[in-house]
């Protein structure tokens, strides 16, 4: 068997990155992307190596000859590749088809060895590689039917979102015999090349032959295996988190981006908290509905948006402002209120981040679950010289958790000593206790200290929509921060959504009811797990104690290298002392697959930190 490789085109795309050289001289994480490949496919032992080069060509063939490649290398040159498409480039190399059975690959693609592995070792002898459609693949797609037969390849002009479920987008590698290249592929695409001419592509004359009433090629289709297809700055971007060179490199990379991880087949995120059980269909199907007028229609302003937020909570328009998520109005928030503020530490840091050091007076619970009480807090700054007292409950990462009764206390201790008390109730409705909330016109008009906030996008699982709200009787404050933030601060699917949520209320609570009995199972099943202290939690995760030789650090990346599971490690996080991680709570299935992993992991002694992701997932 024999490789060939295209390699002809200019890459416009990567902008600057192939103003001096080719598109597969591209580096991905510090290695081209030729040299990647060309390695790959050396460890099968082939015959030869055909490279069609066009553009920067013989800066290619320079480097390539730098590489010590065992496998012999052929060249073939496309003099105009600036004028034409990747069929010209395969039709100047269709001689090779024709002497021997052919893998033919795309020189902008990255993967791990296992996707070659599936289509050499798969007996059927011509294949096209494809993956499941995901929203951030671009390019062909095709059909199958049952027997995993192509039943049509689908151009832009073709692609229908409605179909999705349906289509499998093809990775640009496949496995040509000697025999249907000779009496299939090339005929066709030198007839198809001499009609339509040369700016077309390859996939075209497939598209043709899967019309034959016997078109011998099938699909061999790719489960979890890696790969990315790199055509501009954000595909290699991409590309350089899931190809790192080592499980800490991997972790960094995804955790910085915080969040966007539809981009990533296969990784399931129980870092980032949100509803597993919520929104219901039918809302996400009203949603739908009205797309298109939600895209080209402006979002009311800040008046309209208050009073539907002020209307599902029950209060009055004027003591409720809503924010792009709670994080745009905590900070709006931090910076109007002046002076020292308490805290109990561990917390969300996106509070502190927002103030001086020097005026952030932490309260350290001194026990290992890292709980505390109403109590607690007032005795620790009932001398203490403080101006604003926040409260998050259930707190984040802990998971603690004080009763509505108990906060309306620590409530009539602040008005009493004249501190603002700012309570981030984002996670209450996960709570066992029922009516948590204090977003209450009675609690707000006897308390006109107190702030609450909650973010819309944790409990109603709604993050892509940036929601939330901040209630207060301060009208002065509520009046600054409506005036602090951008006018169009919400977008017009954030609207449409505070519009309708209430007509799904009940759907809502069967969530929450549903949640809790997860939640509840999960803990216990966490608890069986080796090297594993489970804190108790009422939120909508759960944080965890490491225990024996293990790491924090350590656990979260092999969890990521070898599972595809992205935790937090809270081990950096300030208040801690000991090895700490924090997991959402999920659905039951991927629950499940959480706590088996841990139990593979955690049940021996020898996890190292920082290996090398290859060596992690094999």
């Amino acid at each position: 068997m024999q490789s060939i490789i295209l390699a002809a085109g200019m890459g416009k795309r990567l902008k600057e990155l192939t103003n001096n050289n080719t598109k597969c001289m591209v580096k991905v994480n510090e290695v081209t992307m030729i040299e990647r490949t060309l390695k790959q496919l050396d460890r099968l032992h082939l015959s030869k190596i055909v490279i069609v080069v066009g553009y920067k060509g013989d800066e290619l063939i320079d480097f390539i000859s730098t590489l010590h490649i065992e496998t012999p290398i052929d060249y073939v040159h496309n003099d105009i590749y600036d004028k034409s498409n990747n069929i010209y480039s395969l039709f100047l190399a269709k001689d090779y088809l024709l002497k021997e059975d052919t893998l033919l690959l795309e020189s902008d693609l990255i993967f791990e060895d296992a996707v070659l592995n599936k289509i050499v070792e798969d007996p059927y002898p011509s294949l096209a590689l494809v993956a499941k459609y995901e929203s951030w693949m671009d390019g062909t797609v095709v059909t199958l039917d049952g027997d995993n037969n192509i039943k049509n390849f689908l151009g832009k002009k073709d692609f229908n979102y409605e179909d999705i479920q349906n289509y499998y987008k093809t990775v640009n590698i496949y496995k040509f015999s000697k025999e249907f290249s000779t009496t299939h592929y090339v005929p066709f695409l030198e007839a198809y090349s001499k009609a339509l001419g040369n700016n077309e592509y390859y996939e075209q004359v497939l598209k043709v032959i899967t019309l034959l009433d016997k078109p011998e090629i099938k699909a061999s289709i790719l489960g979890d295996e890696s790969w990315y297809e790199i055509d501009d700055v954000q595909d290699l971007d991409i590309a350089e988190s899931i190809f790192t060179t080592s499980a800490e490199d991997k972790l960094k990379k995804i955790s910085s981006r915080y969040g966007g991880y539809w981009r990533y087949p296969g990784l399931i995120d129980f870092c980032y908290l949100v509803n597993p059980f919520y929104p219901s269909p039918r809302l996400l199907d009203e949603i739908k509905a009205n797309f298109d007028r939600l895209v080209i229609d402006y979002p009311s302003g800040m008046g309209v948006n208050s009073l539907l937020a002020a209307k599902y909570f029950g209060l009055k328009k004027e003591h409720v402002v809503v924010g792009n998520g709670a994080a745009e109005l905590i900070k709006s928030l931090m910076e109007r209120l002046p002076g020292k503020i308490g805290m109990a530490n561990p917390t969300f840091e996106e509070y502190p981040n927002r103030k001086r050091p020097e005026d952030v007076v932490p309260f350290y619970p001194t026990n290992n679950n890292y709980s505390y009480t109403a109590s607690d807090l007032i005795d620790f700054y009932e001398d203490k010289d403080i101006s604003v007292l926040l409260l998050i409950n259930p707190d984040n990462p802990s998971g603690n958790y004080i009763e509505k009764a108990d906060v309306l206390h620590l409530a009539r201790w602040a008005e009493n000593k004249g501190i603002t008390f700012i309570v981030d109730e984002s996670f209450v409705d996960f709570a066992d206790e029922e009516a948590a909330t204090l977003l209450d016109g009675t609690v707000l008009n006897s308390y006109p200290k107190l702030i609450v906030i909650k973010s819309i996008s944790k409990s109603y699982g709604v993050p892509g929509l940036r929601l939330g709200v901040l209630a207060a009787h301060d009208q002065e404050l509520i009046d600054f921060i409506k005036k602090d933030v951008a006018i169009w601060n919400i977008n017009s699917f954030g609207e449409f959504y505070m519009q309708i949520f209430e007509k799904y209320k009940s759907d809502y609570e069967t969530a929450m009811r549903r949640f809790k009995e997860v939640r509840r199972k999960y803990v216990k099943d966490l608890a069986s797990v080796q090297n594993l202290r489970v804190i108790p939690s009422q939120a909508n995760y759960v944080m965890c104690e490491v225990l024996g030789s293990h790491t924090a650090k350590g656990l979260t990346e092999v969890l990521l290298a070898k599972n595809n599971l992205f935790i937090k490690d809270l081990s950096q996080k300030n208040g801690f002392d000991g090895e700490y991680i924090r997991i959402a709570v999920k659905r039951p299935e991927e629950n499940e697959k959480m706590v088996n992993a841990l139990k593979v992991i955690l049940g021996s002694e020898d996890i190292v930190e920082s290996k090398p992701a290859e060596m992690l997932v094999e």
